[in-house]
């Protein structure tokens, strides 16, 4: 699941480009908040970038925590080749960083929390 603390209503059409140009379907993707969310999630993965002054959600209960900042590129300004740039570049982070999370033994790791939340922090240290 994904949801934002300011969701604009709309996903963001560079981000829509850019997926389906990575052959991504972006089908039933849509803007949300994450007090709209249909559960309480076991892991949230913050990528709010402190730079652009982003509200983090702040979960109560048993909630895996980890920050992977990434600047918004809906926030870039210049021409749009530099625009497209800055899309691209939090894609591919944000990419590197999901596949290396789906690589990491989550059946192991699910008993020892400590660990988890160790490789998640990692993981948000790699750069794509």
């Amino acid at each position: 699941m994904s949801a934002g603390s300011q969701p604009t209503g709309q996903v963001h059409p560079r981000s829509l480009a850019l997926l389906a140009r990575e052959g991504i379907s972006t089908e039933s993707y849509h803007s949300k908040s994450w007090d709209k969310l249909p559960t309480t999630p076991d892991i949230v993965v913050t990528v709010c970038s402190s730079a652009a002054g982003e509200t983090c959600p702040a979960y109560l209960g048993p909630v895996l925590r980890t920050h992977w900042g990434v600047e918004d590129p809906a926030h870039a300004t210049g021409t749009d080749e530099e625009i497209n740039a800055a899309f691209m570049t939090a894609y591919r982070i944000l990419r590197a960083r999901i596949e290396a999370f789906l690589a990491l033994p989550l059946d192991d790791l699910q008993q020892d929390k400590a660990k988890l939340k160790a490789e998640l922090d990692r993981i948000g240290t790699l750069i794509a």
